[in-house]
């Protein structure tokens, strides 16, 4: 093992004092090949292009001598210092860290950031870090090659973002583009780059929206999450008086009854968003779609939990109470008018789907884009057994429940906080059906 490990971020500034002893010691000296040359590396030195961090650290491994590895920013944040730190390298360093590229790029818009989501597009993350995009006003995000600026405005097509797009950093190339992000596929970028995606209907992000009274707060205090969280909302599925507008416009009179169509069921109570919510899973960089919405209960409580959402409704009275309810919470939830298997083929990719109406018909257009985990509502046992069916013959492991509740009232006549219990009126129940791919 090398006798002395450093790694040194470099934002393009001259390197202090102790980075720069460091570099003058070295005999082995790992870098991208621009800082190779940028910077003063012993002429004796060995010299690693870094390609491969884990080569680079297997090479590092068997050199003795002091070696220093040359790393953008700070190497601790999204870096090359948790590679190195792998136990089979067997690697202790020193890191002396810069001023890292996220935070360079918030610096160069002029932003605080202590509220912005932090992504990464390597490893085959560009469609999670683009459905972070969907769910947060403010994202930062790290590009790869073929994971780009323009790779990620595509995949947020019909989502509407300002783009900073911030190219070689700290070096004398650096550029920084502001674009709307319908023009960032028009254009050709370098690699890698850091991407502010900025925008949204929602003024803070999940749980920080207008209605938690941060407007006027100068700071947050946690990292990651909006001015003013956790707001004055607390707990998940939350009580169906809470929302506007709960329901759907009532179907006109003598109208045949259509459980796809507008006014065929209300929003689900709470205790049945709580199960929906459970089987789904939904979860930051997940996109999950939610069919025959309603007002948006269910978008809204799925939203809440950092996951993009894409609510189809068909009833435009509907729409409107499910925008006001996603404002309300401070939430973004993408709104399409429709009627679900109308509409699907689309929509972006789901992780996650819940069908509320529509029945067999819509599950079976839903699965047809292969969710990881679906959950649908049935009117009656009937068409439960026949969704079942439908998930089960999709090759989705399928299962199911049929929820009642009723409430505990005090005695006829007692005071609310009187001794004493009776069961009030039950609810008819709900039939949930669920399934989640086979492993």
């Amino acid at each position: 093992m090398a006798d002395r490990i450093t790694v040194i971020g470099w934002d393009g500034t001259p390197l202090t004092e102790a980075a720069a002893a460091a570099l003058a010691a070295a005999t082995l000296v790992a870098g991208a090949p621009y800082q190779l040359k940028a910077l003063p590396v012993p002429p004796a030195a060995e010299r690693i292009a870094l390609g491969s961090i884990q080569l680079a650290a297997r090479r590092i491994a068997e050199h003795r001598g002091a070696a220093v590895v040359i790393a953008e920013g700070d190497p601790g944040f999204f870096g090359v210092v948790r590679t190195l730190r792998r136990p089979e390298y067997g690697l202790e360093l020193e890191v002396l860290p810069a001023v890292s590229s996220v935070a360079a790029a918030f610096a160069r818009a002029g932003m605080p950031w202590e509220d912005a989501q932090v992504a990464s597009a390597h490893g085959g993350r560009l469609r999670r870090a683009a459905n972070l995009c969907r769910a947060h006003p403010k994202v930062a995000v790290l590009t790869a090659p073929g994971a780009g600026p323009a790779e990620l405005a595509l995949m947020l097509r019909g989502v509407h973002r300002t783009f900073v797009v911030c190219e070689a950093l700290g070096t004398p190339d650096e550029d920084v583009t502001v674009l709307t992000s319908d023009r960032v596929a028009d254009h050709i970028w370098r690699d890698p780059s850091v991407v502010l995606v900025i925008g949204g209907s929602s003024a803070g992000g999940p749980g920080g929206g207008p209605a938690n009274g941060a407007a006027g707060e100068a700071a947050g205090w946690l990292a990651g999450r909006p001015v003013g969280y956790p707001g004055p909302d607390r707990g998940w599925a939350l009580p169906t008086e809470t929302y506007t507008g709960t329901g759907r416009t009532p179907a006109p009179p003598g109208a045949p009854a259509d459980p796809g169509a507008p006014g065929a069921s209300d929003t689900l109570p709470a205790h049945v968003r709580a199960l929906v919510l459970a089987r789904l899973g939904a979860r930051p960089g997940d996109l999950v779609w939610t069919v025959g919405a309603g007002s948006g209960a269910l978008a809204v409580d799925a939203a809440r939990f950092g996951a993009a959402v894409v609510a189809v409704e068909a009833d435009r009275s509907a729409c409107a109470r499910l925008a006001v309810n996603a404002r309300r919470y401070g939430v973004e939830v993408e709104i399409v008018h429709g009627r679900g298997p109308d509409v699907l083929g689309e929509l972006p990719e789901p992780d996650a789907a819940v069908v509320e109406t529509g029945g067999p018909e819509a599950v079976r257009a839903v699965l047809s884009r292969r969710p990881e985990r679906i959950v649908a509502v049935a009117r009656t046992l009937a068409e439960a057994e026949e969704v079942r069916r439908v998930i089960a013959g999709a090759g989705y492991r399928a299962d199911g429940a049929l929820l009642q509740s009723a409430p505990l009232l005090p005695p006829a006549g007692a005071a609310a906080d009187g001794p004493g219990l009776r069961l009030g009126m039950g609810d008819p129940g709900t039939f949930l059906l669920w399934g989640a791919q086979k492993l």
